[in-house]
């Protein structure tokens, strides 16, 4: 219990001397620390931190235990490890530093809200399904969420390109080589196409449902991703999430429930200062008239 209060005193003692440069350094620190948390969300990221804090316990272990030659090897692995961090996460951290680049310093100072991409994302996608629809081509589209599907990109074609009513249009044309499987977009970008996907166990659902329907629903039982259907025979639009086929799904109704479940929007209350006035001036006027009567 001491031992606390005595950090608390030092503490309290501490704040009189610290500085704006120091308060500045420690915002850095978090947002490091914040943008770093962001980069290992994904499952196959989470078991490469695992490994991480591993290799320290065990290299704090050999050197309070005195094993030199294992604590000299973790060193050397540590110190490798830092290496090939940098190259595993590459993709992440240029797209991190792109978008940092890409803003000016009023929006950065400001926090100026932006449109957010996966909006875009979402607004092409339903383009994109509402043409395929209406010329009756199949496709296939995974939206990755919390669940990691890089095992399933995997059996595709690697692309990490940005989504497009154009792109995927000619990835599921009907001669194209990848249009058989399916696109996976993760992180608001295509992450690879031509995907194979599991299939479906369930012996409930229609007999008239086919392979692409089957696998999207296959891969909505495995994972929490959001699977975008369209039927190559009947055009018709559905998804599949959490095992469950929503079917026959206008464009705007799509795009709606693509915002629901992957962009959630918080309300905010904006509070317009004449508007404030008015109601103000209305209230008083009010009460004098009730005065008078």
């Amino acid at each position: 219990m001491s031992t606390i209060i005595d950090f608390f005193k030092d503490t309290a003692s501490m704040l009189p001397t610290v500085k704006l440069m120091d308060i500045i350094d420690i915002l850095l620190v978090a947002f490091v620390i914040y943008t770093i948390i962001v980069m290992i969300q994904t499952t196959g990221a989470a078991r490469i931190a695992k490994s991480i804090i591993i290799i320290l316990v065990l290299f704090l272990l050999t050197q309070i235990l005195n094993m030199y030659l294992m604590h000299y090897l973790l060193e050397k692995i540590l110190e490798i490890g830092l290496i090939a961090l940098v190259v595993m996460f590459q993709p992440e951290l240029r797209r991190m530093l792109e978008k940092l680049g890409g803003k000016n310093l009023r929006e950065i100072v400001n926090m100026k809200e932006e449109q957010r991409e996966i909006d875009r994302v979402i607004s092409q996608t339903v383009a994109a399904c509402e043409t395929m629809s209406k010329s009756r081509t199949g496709a296939l589209i995974v939206f990755e969420r919390d669940d990691s599907t890089i095992d399933y990109q995997k059996s595709g074609t690697v692309l990490d390109a940005q989504v497009s009513s154009e792109l995927l249009r000619n990835i599921f044309f009907t001669k194209a080589s990848l249009h058989d499987g399916a696109v996976i977009i993760r992180n608001e970008r295509i992450a690879a196409a031509g995907c194979v996907l599991p299939l479906t166990q369930n012996r409930n659902i229609s007999s008239d449902l086919g392979t692409r329907h089957r696998a999207g629903i296959g891969m909505s039982e495995a994972t929490d991703a959001v699977i975008v259907i369209v039927s190559e025979e009947t055009g018709t639009i559905s998804v599949a999430i959490g095992g469950m086929l929503k079917r026959h799904l206008a464009p705007q109704t799509l795009e709606k429930l693509l915002l629901n479940e992957l962009a959630p929007k918080t309300e905010t209350k904006t509070y317009n200062p004449l508007k404030l006035l008015q109601r103000k001036r209305n209230k008083k006027e009010k009460d004098e008239t009730d005065a008078e009567t």
